[in-house]
């Protein structure tokens, strides 16, 4: 059996909560997290959902994506997460609680259009996956602009998984083979090319720096509105129908 269902099922044990037990369970809260001493709860909110719907929305997308990404490169490798989706999450959300789950199933679309990109060689039909993986992957952040879900997950899961993939899901260039396979004296090829190497270096740069200001700022109790006045659109759009609140 997958790894991938049997944390489904654990996730599965763990998420039916009502909402006002969530803050008990773990849910992302950020006087809790800055003032509180409590950060585990940048972790502890990645396991937890707001509802049967939001659930089972995940265990979708973790069945039709992340199976395909664990037979492709390992469960070791997806297994590797952070808790940027909170961490970003926190610096705009400050006056509600959070469950920030979906975040780490929007990393899977950021590693999906990043092993696509990173590995472009390999693909045949390269414009056709890009586009539908890119209408795919605006749809599901277009949702995010609905009141009362946390866009700021959404996109802090998604980039970071997105940068992760330039360094974790490198595929060998096609016709590279070991040195052990070639007869002596040959010419061995570089197993990447040079692009995916400049991908690896500017991706940890920007991985290290990123993570660095976002939990200095949170930690400092900063707002991150009062930095970025127009991002509060990416998480909530007033309409007529419905009202965004502070």
């Amino acid at each position: 059996m997958s790894w991938l269902i049997i944390a489904s099922c654990v996730i599965l044990c763990c998420s039916f909560s009502s909402f006002f037990r969530l803050e008990k369970l773990g849910a992302l809260k950020w006087d809790k997290v800055v003032h509180g001493n409590q950060a585990w709860r940048l972790i502890t909110c990645i396991w937890l959902h707001a509802g049967v719907i939001h659930l089972l929305a995940n265990m979708l997308s973790l069945i039709f994506i992340g199976i395909r990404l664990e037979q492709q490169f390992g469960f070791s490798t997806l297994s590797v997460s952070f808790c940027s989706g909170s961490v970003l999450s926190s610096l705009f959300i400050q006056r509600s609680i959070s469950v920030a789950a979906s975040g780490a199933l929007f990393g899977l679309l950021g590693l999906m259009l990043s092993e696509l990109l990173t590995n472009w060689t390999i693909y045949t039909n390269k414009a056709t996956a890009l586009i539908t993986l890119t209408v795919i992957i605006v749809i599901n952040l277009a949702m995010g602009i609905l009141p009362h879900v946390d866009n700021f997950a959404h996109i802090g899961g998604f980039l970071t998984d997105f940068l992760l993939g330039f360094v974790l899901l490198l595929r060998p260039q096609f016709g590279w083979v070991g040195r052990k396979h070639l007869p002596a004296g040959a010419r061995v090829t570089s197993k990447h090319k040079a692009y995916q190497y400049l991908f690896l270096v500017i991706v940890m740069v920007l991985l290290i720096a990123g993570f660095t200001v976002g939990l200095v700022m949170l930690f400092r109790g900063e707002n991150g509105h009062d930095h970025c006045s127009w991002c509060h659109y990416l998480s909530c759009v007033p309409t007529s129908k419905w009202h965004c609140g502070n």
